[in-house]
């Protein structure tokens, strides 16, 4: 249920999204109606405070594969479904439509662990006719969000990859990659790991608002010069760039990361599939009502018209004069400091390392014995 059209939208604190946005595959909708009463200060107007709720499942299959042209890498591996990290913007939102299950508030607060992750991809890399390609972990949505403190499976997943010799990339906002320092050294001196660290505004301000519950700047920063000091290679995502929002930080994002050892850059324009555009733009009335409807006409320009436009090749960048711009800002940032050009994105792995896992079979002892 959202907030009446006649009231703004209200940031929750510690939370991206303002409302249970309903879900495209939903058969009923609750609507809010504004009353007459104006909203003050009694209990009946307080923002209910939203706890974190995660759900085990047992998941049927692990690697998602695609042929997408522009995103890098053809399979990947996601161990959790939603993402406290909150960001309002997240592509990956509309996914918990499928389980019926509200994009936005639901999205942040309603996570579920595939706790047999590991199992299957020891299980998927063991098939006879599996060929090794460089796996992306945790694409969709953040493999080291909070909730990986207390479950793991990001780290048991980078175990079985260390056993079977597989390669792999990543990209985090959190700085929780640290505590595996241990797994991806081994891994990095045989070029069979890339660690690539989203980071979207140096202002710990800005940053709290967009992705509330992700690892400040600083800490990410931090992160990436240990474990490039570690030996492990690092690079930096500037994602997403959002016109009059983050986009004047584009250089000096670019320089705080190649300081910090990063020797990779890429960027993202912001991307608005489905349910994350009218999230996106409640998000910006209850943050920046006075810039909101220039930032959503910048981005209709950039979109051909549109919120988003999902078109391979002009949907990481947009078209039209700003999207040049950004991108010839990119490149100049990119050459000046001394970012390699050739894999602006994702570094070539050594796939031929891979050693194929022996599965140990386990006596099915359902029924019990008689004796």
């Amino acid at each position: 249920m959202g907030r009446p059209d006649s009231l703004p939208p209200i940031a929750i604190k510690g939370r991206g999204a303002t409302s249970h946005i309903a879900g495209r595959f939903e058969s009923t909708v609750s609507e809010a109606v504004d009353d007459g009463w104006e909203p003050d200060e009694s209990e009946e107007f307080l923002t209910p405070r939203l706890r974190t709720e995660v759900r085990t499942e047992t998941a049927r299959s692990i690697i998602s594969r695609n042929s997408s042209p522009d995103v890098g890498f053809s399979q990947s591996v996601n161990p959790y479904r939603g993402c406290e990290h909150g960001c309002s913007y997240c592509f990956a939102r509309p996914s918990h439509a499928y389980l019926n299950l509200s994009p936005g508030l639901d999205f942040e607060t309603k996570l579920f662990a595939k706790t047999n992750a590991a199992q299957l991809l020891r299980k998927e890399l063991a098939k006879p006719g599996y060929v090794p390609q460089p796996i992306a972990l945790g694409i969709n949505t953040d493999a080291y969000q909070p909730i990986e403190r207390k479950f793991k499976l990001t780290r048991q997943l980078i175990e079985v990859m260390l056993e079977t010799q597989h390669p792999f990339s990543l990209i985090t906002k959190n700085a929780l990659v640290e505590r595996d320092i241990d797994l991806l050294m081994p891994l990095a001196e045989k070029n069979l790991v890339s660690v690539h660290f989203s980071v979207t505004s140096l202002d710990p301000v800005l940053s709290s608002k967009l992705e509330p519950r992700a690892a400040a700047p600083r800490a990410r920063l931090r992160a990436m010069r240990r474990l490039h000091d570690a030996g492990i290679p690092v690079g930096v995502m500037v994602a997403p760039v959002i016109p009059w929002v983050n986009d004047a930080e584009l250089e000096a994002v670019l320089e705080a990361a190649r300081d910090a050892g990063a020797r990779t850059a890429g960027y993202v324009l912001l991307r608005l599939p489905l349910e994350v555009s009218p999230l996106f733009r409640d998000w910006l009335e209850a943050h920046y009502p006075d810039r909101a409807a220039h930032v959503m006409s910048t981005i209709i320009q950039l979109r051909g018209g549109k919120d988003y436009d999902s078109q391979f090749g002009t949907r990481m960048r947009g078209q039209g004069v700003y999207a040049d711009l950004l991108n010839n800002r990119f490149k100049l940032a990119r050459k000046r400091l001394g970012f390699d050009a050739q894999n602006s994105h994702w570094p070539k792995l050594d796939c031929t390392r891979f050693v194929r896992p022996l599965l140990i079979k386990v006596k099915d002892e359902a029924q019990g014995t008689l004796f």
